[in-house]
């Protein structure tokens, strides 16, 4: 009955978009063909480089992690400084984007990672970026970069404790209703040293791809330079650990897994990119929203500029360093140095495509108070911020 309510009302919001949005309008017509080109824009630059990458280093972290690995470090019962220090940690190393995450979320959460731990992480993969920080801080200044840095470390903390403390009810009867599950042991198949080698060799090919040029940081340029050839010897290593040390059964899992989390999140991910580029367009660009109201919204740095630059940040999606250009040209527009760290703080680590994703694994409430939260503290941090730098 529930899923025939939802195709009703699918059509009935077909129909009613049909009819009422005024696709003749050129202001519409040009949101339609923003929110392709951001599509297009997302296919070429995430889907194989980062997202592809990322659903395999989730379907091994679903086959290969043991279900007691995970327990011990981010499980319920690990302790907080060990368990927020790991999934902070994890988040860094990985330095994606807040749709590239949600793979490494979903599957340390179904393996049995407590809420706050997982949210922590959550947070931290797309927000404690350390090339942003750095461009953060020689593009913006120094004092919004520092701020960044510890604002970011601090909100994956802090929500993750908040998440916590507020599902603490739901979240034992979930680690009680899978108990058996969760505490489920399977015999390693290969040495502990040999699956970290496995991950680290995922792992490289997966950063290294991604390694952006940074016109402020020498190091970065010369890493950025021979990107190509990193790669390519983590992924010759990666091929000689598939053909030496696994079994045919064990990659045929290993490939399921993979293709389970790519049909659950890439389709979601596509229509709320879809979303997103109709209605703020591509950085830029115009969408629907014009950057016009929104640069005359966040000027200088009074609580409503801080709170619609971080309810803004948190709808836009933002790839992977991309937000620091954007905010430069905000803040050139006018935008004030509260409601830019609120942008920040916000942005990077939400998106509506995220959040679209986000919703099918832990729920609407959930995914609701995540969101409130990561704004509040947003809003809150970019106001007294403001009020310190004025």
């Amino acid at each position: 009955m529930k899923e025939q309510l939802k195709k009703a009302l699918l059509i009935v919001a077909v129909f009613l978009a049909a009819y009422f949005i005024p696709f003749g309008h050129p202001r519409v017509q040009n949101a339609i063909v923003e929110a392709l080109f951001m599509l297009q824009d997302y296919a070429r630059k995430h889907v194989l480089l980062c997202l592809v990458p990322a659903f395999f280093i989730a379907g091994a972290i679903t086959v290969f992690v043991s279900q007691a690995a995970v327990m011990r470090y981010l499980g319920a019962k690990a302790r907080k400084a060990l368990a927020y220090g790991v999934a902070s940690v994890s988040g860094a190393i990985l330095a994606v984007c807040s749709c590239t995450v949600l793979p490494f979320f979903t599957g340390i959460y179904k393996r049995g990672a407590g809420l706050g731990p997982a949210i922590a992480f959550l947070y931290s993969g797309p927000a404690i970026n350390v090339l942003a920080i750095i461009l953060t801080a020689r593009i913006l200044g120094a004092e919004i970069g520092i701020a960044r840095a510890v604002g970011a470390i601090a909100f994956a903390v802090v929500i993750g404790l908040l998440m916590e403390l507020i599902f603490g009810r739901e979240e034992k009867a979930r680690l009680e209703a899978n108990a058996a599950l969760f505490e489920q042991e399977v015999p390693e198949a290969r040495p502990l040293r040999r699956t970290a080698a496995y991950f680290a060799a995922m792992i490289g090919i997966l950063v290294f791809m991604n390694w952006a040029r940074s016109p402020e940081v020498a190091v970065w340029n010369a890493i950025f330079r021979a990107k190509w050839y990193i790669t390519a010897a983590f992924a010759a290593a990666l091929v000689y650990m598939l053909v030496r040390w696994f079994k045919k059964e064990e990659l045929k899992e290993w490939t399921a897994a993979t293709w389970e989390f790519a049909q659950q999140i890439l389709p979601l991910l596509l229509g709320g990119v879809l979303v997103a580029g109709f209605l703020l367009g591509r950085p830029g660009q115009e969408g629907l929203i014009s950057s016009a109201w929104v640069a005359g919204l966040v000027g200088g740095n009074g609580l409503f500029a801080n709170f619609f630059a971080a309810i803004a940040g948190a709808f836009m999606y933002f790839a992977t360093l991309t937000e620091v250009p954007i905010v430069q040209g905000l803040i050139g527009s006018g935008m004030g140095k509260g409601p830019a760290l609120a942008l920040l703080l916000a942005g990077p680590s939400l998106s509506l495509p995220s959040m679209i994703v986000i919703a099918r694994v832990l729920g609407a409430k959930k995914t609701a108070v995540y969101v409130s939260l990561v704004v509040i503290m947003a809003t809150l941090t970019g106001l007294v911020f403001g009020a310190i730098v004025k």
